[in-house]
């Protein structure tokens, strides 16, 4: 199975820890990184896709996806 993740914080380094610690954890960036205005807050917020292939798991829409 491919697991999806987008991974999504404001513009601080707890958004390069939380990449950092899933690429740590085998994720693969999947595509570019996308920045944005986040109006309702006043800040600007990143985003960054990752994938990770899981062999003997089937999807379950309730899996914790963080977790594998």
């Amino acid at each position: 199975m491919k697991a999806y993740r987008l991974l999504t914080e404001e513009d601080t380094s707890a958004f390069c820890h939380k990449v950092t610690l899933a690429l740590s954890k085998g994720w693969e960036l999947h595509g570019s990184p996308a920045y944005a205005f986040d109006a309702e807050t006043g800040k600007m917020r990143c985003a960054q896709a990752v994938t990770k292939d899981v062999d003997g798991v089937v999807y379950d829409p309730d899996m914790k996806l963080g977790q594998l």
